[in-house]
């Protein structure tokens, strides 16, 4: 029997290409905002200032990175957000599947009264005052540990691993290993990482993504210069107009540096997430699709 093929009619046909054209224009407002940050922080500061900078450098230079990597705090501010988003990442992974792992069992008793109340913790919060108060009498203010413990567990990453357990480690895979004489701790490293990469995958990108680009508790909690991360600085320069550098001040006295330089900095900023993301990308729509699947 011969395959036969529907024809479009006319006015599929241009509905079809509306939605080409919708999708077109869509990419190039979210992709533009991109490629101009990227160039301008290659023209020189004077096409910068001067709006000639559309699509590609102007005068290509490399003065706003060279700029920025002369100065110690950026670079001091660099290297804690590296530390905060890797320790903190796995101390929120860990945490994160410890929890999710054992709710996702039937015969864990009183799961559901545990979900219950992280569930409750994601419509009904305590607000920023409790919380400060806490950390502040845990007497983690101004620590690293302001950083990494507060924000070290997310409902949602629960839900998500919790989903991808259940769907993922069958009962009868548990009463497999038990009955094999394999101890709890055992089934975790033996057989539910190892089954667990792809939501791994996903929830060392989401928690790498948030670690990297908090700013706002730092702010809060840290009052030390040589605590901030990157963000903080990169605060400074954006929204401020000013850098704590006494010597970054000094080199920023011209207008069209401090413009370059914000630029390299946006750039400099997002090349860790860039870099992460090919890594994990391979599991990341896996362990989303299956964690999505029951709940």
């Amino acid at each position: 029997m011969a395959n036969t093929r529907i024809k479009d009619s006319m006015i599929d046909r241009i509905f079809v290409g509306a939605i080409y054209v919708f999708l077109v224009l869509v990419l190039l407002a979210v992709l533009y905002p991109l490629i101009y940050i990227v160039s301008a922080s290659f023209s020189s500061p004077s096409a910068v200032t001067s709006g000639r900078v559309w699509l590609l450098p102007v005068n290509p230079t490399i003065l706003g990175y060279t700029s920025i990597f002369k100065n110690p705090q950026i670079i001091q501010g660099f290297s804690n957000s590296l530390f905060y988003t890797v320790v903190g990442t796995f101390i929120s992974v860990s945490i994160t599947i410890m929890l999710a792992y054992p709710l996702s069992r039937k015969t864990f008793y009183g799961s559901k009264l545990i979900m219950f109340l992280l569930v409750f913790t994601m419509i009904f919060d305590g607000g920023l005052i409790p919380l400060y108060l806490v950390v502040k009498n845990l007497n983690l203010i101004d620590t690293i540990w302001a950083l990494l413990l507060p924000s070290a567990l997310a409902v949602f990453q629960v839900i998500i691993a919790r989903a991808f357990f259940q769907s993922t480690i069958p009962d009868e895979l548990v009463e497999a290993s038990e009955m094999d004489g394999c101890s709890d701790i055992g089934f975790i490293f033996k057989v539910v990482l190892p089954l667990a990469k792809p939501i791994i995958a996903v929830l060392v990108l989401m928690y790498a993504v948030m670690k990297w680009n908090m700013y706002f508790d730092a702010l809060i909690y840290l009052k030390s210069e040589e605590l901030f991360p990157l963000q903080i600085i990169l605060r400074s320069i954006l929204i401020l107009n000013t850098d704590t550098s006494a010597n970054i001040q000094e080199m920023l006295k011209m207008q069209g540096l401090k413009e370059l330089m914000k630029y390299s900095l946006i750039v400099v900023s997002s090349i860790p997430v860039l870099v992460l993301y090919p890594f994990v990308q391979k599991h990341f729509v896996k362990g989303m699709l299956i964690g999505s699947v029951k709940g």
